[in-house]
């Protein structure tokens, strides 16, 4: 049976040493977030998603969530893990201390994410969403609205949703049918149906707010005719208890393939009383805030799921014996060896580390950013992060996303048959795994959401906040001897994007879909590109401190981060020939033909 141990060697090292800890202690409102206080609340949280979480996956995905008659409840034991949760204040780690919260940094918060996504990503869809509704009405919603809900969503006491899909429309949310209506208080009744809602419905909290996107009378066709409403399950009292219920129900839950103690409900708004956040049909821009949020989650989802993978694939790998080392009998004292010592079982392990330690860096960064963007003194760092963070989030979301997926699928490959049954537990990771490719913005949605908004944004300014420190790194670099195998890959990787980035400008502006039939490659090789630079900054540190009492780990991260540059980057040449292939063969295809 497949176990989980939160990798805390590895999230100090990105937090410490990768990235500065003064960068953060120096920011308005984290100073308190010292390395050492840093380093108890990563253990804290370890033993959390070990000994309560983990334990309920399996659970969870074998009962699921119930449904009856408009109620919903979640598996066994997950009420009790939640009220543990929210008692030991994990759910305002990164709220703002006037809503109750521990302001904690992101660049904190996104590593305990990471192990609630490893432990139990069915109970994390809860916390995440509630943290994403927090933000929101955080940025846009009214003061008399922020002290109604932001106090009861960072305890975590109540929960949030985020409501867009209908039945006629995911992507294209300009088809959106709900309406909402002045009611006899001067604020609003909504009715729709809503679809795929994350917790719209369980039985974890004393209140769900739902945030709901729906149409005003006068509201012009499409997006722009958007707004956004704050709609609860129990309507807030004079005391700020939930009091009469609202007319908003639960008509059914999905059965899915994954993530099935996370209930995934059919919402109807029968003149729901709701109240707007923001300003009438500039739904959109608040709902984005949420939406960003949830995208950088979906991401985590994909690199906490790959680490228990990777974790479960290396212990099935040493134990499990079968046939000899091709190169000579590795251990004569056991009947067979272990398949660890066979080539394609360590090609398929090191595929895994290297994107799980790749992504974990990359998450920290972005974290970071966000940490800037929000709490920099100054307008100018504050805008830099901004475009960083904008740059990143659609590569984040759709490359952990994809990766994750098939990093559960090689621990499967790792365990053979063994992996295919339930009884060994790996097959749920590649189940819950796969949604993760699909919601909050497909991934296909995401590749022409960089190639078509963010590379062209500002003319070109978020994409300098990425070329201009990566090319300085390489220029620093180049001259030592020893960093020789790191900076050359990543010159010609970084090479082939900035040439493909070019290519697809020019493409695009004559005919925009050839930039559309690149743009899935294109934000794949984005992402080796980011990975390899950071892959290859760790190696300079890893180099440092090869002596020590620590020279296993830092020798340990040499050598995968050369396993990324000759085994993995090496892809970033056959994605550029893709891409400057361009899109006539799949566009000029007969429609009737296929």
């Amino acid at each position: 049976m497949a176990s989980y141990t939160a990798p805390l060697r590895d999230m100090r090292f990105v937090y410490n040493e990768l990235f500065s800890a003064e960068e953060i202690t120096s920011l308005p409102g984290c100073e308190e977030a010292t390395p050492d206080l840093v380093d108890a609340v990563l253990e804290e949280a370890a033993k959390l998603c070990q000994n309560e979480l983990f334990p309920l996956n399996r659970i969870g995905d074998e009962q699921g969530c119930t449904w009856v008659d408009g109620d919903v409840t979640t598996p066994t034991g997950f009420k009790e893990a939640y009220e543990k949760y929210t008692q030991g204040g994990w759910n305002g780690l990164a709220c703002a201390p006037e809503h109750g919260g521990q302001g904690m940094p992101g660049a904190l918060n996104v590593l305990v994410e990471e192990m609630m996504c490893s432990s139990n990503i069915s109970f994390g869809m809860y916390a995440g969403l509630t943290r994403g509704a927090y933000r929101a009405l955080n940025a846009f919603a009214s003061d008399e609205l922020k002290e109604r809900y932001l106090p009861r969503l960072a305890s975590g006491e109540w929960s949030g949703t985020m409501c867009l899909t209908e039945p006629q429309c995911g992507t294209d949310l300009g088809l959106i049918r709900t309406r909402a209506e002045h009611d006899d208080d001067g604020n609003y009744a909504l009715r729709g149906t809503k679809i795929f809602i994350s917790a719209g419905e369980h039985d974890l909290t004393s209140n769900i707010i739902h945030l709901v996107l729906g149409r005003l009378p006068d509201a012009p066709a499409g997006i722009k005719g958007i707004s956004l409403f704050v709609v609860p399950k129990f309507l807030p009292d004079a005391s700020g208890e939930p009091g009469q219920r609202n007319s908003v129900s639960c008509a059914s839950i999905e059965n899915k393939m994954g993530i099935k103690a996370s209930a995934t409900c059919v919402m109807n708004f029968d003149g729901a009383k709701g109240w707007l956040v923001g300003e009438p049909h500039k739904g959109m821009q608040a709902m984005f805030t949420m939406m960003n949020d949830a995208r950088l989650g979906v991401g985590m989802q994909g690199l906490g799921l790959a680490e228990s993978a990777q974790q479960a694939a290396v212990e099935y790998a040493r134990e499990r014996l079968q046939g000899r080392s091709i190169s000579g009998t590795k251990h004569e004292d056991k009947p067979a060896d272990p398949i660890i010592v066979h080539p394609d079982i360590r090609r398929m392990l090191l595929t895994m580390r290297t994107f799980t330690e790749g992504a974990r860096a990359m998450a920290a960064w972005i974290a970071r950013q966000i940490d800037l963007r929000d709490r920099a003194g100054d307008d100018e760092t504050r805008q830099a992060a901004d475009d960083l963070v904008q740059l990143l989030t659609p590569i984040v979301k759709a490359y952990f996303s994809d990766c994750g997926f098939d990093m559960t699928n090689l621990c499967i490959q790792v365990y053979g048959g063994h992996g295919y049954i339930r009884e060994n537990g790996v097959e749920q990771y590649a189940r819950d795994a796969r949604i993760a490719q699909i919601y909050e913005g497909a991934n296909g949605i995401q590749a022409l959401d960089l190639v078509g908004r963010k590379l062209p944004a500002h003319m070109g300014r978020y994409l300098r906040r990425f070329f201009h420190p990566v090319q300085a790194w390489i220029d620093d670099n180049t001259a030592s001897p020893d960093m020789q195998p790191f900076v050359l890959p990543l010159a010609k990787a970084f090479g082939r994007l900035q040439l493909a980035t070019g290519h697809i400008a020019q493409a695009g502006l004559k005919n925009p879909d050839e930039a559309g039939a690149a743009a899935a490659e294109y934000l794949k090789l984005f992402a080796l590109v980011a990975f390899g630079y950071l892959w290859a900054r760790m190696a300079r540190i890893g180099l440092d401190k090869q002596s020590g009492d620590e020279a296993e780990f830092y020798s340990a991260k040499v050598a995968t981060a050369r396993f990324f540059m000759e085994r993995i980057l090496p892809q970033s040449s056959a994605l550029f020939a893709s891409i400057m292939a361009g899109g006539e063969t799949m566009m000029e295809f007969p429609e009737e033909s296929f």
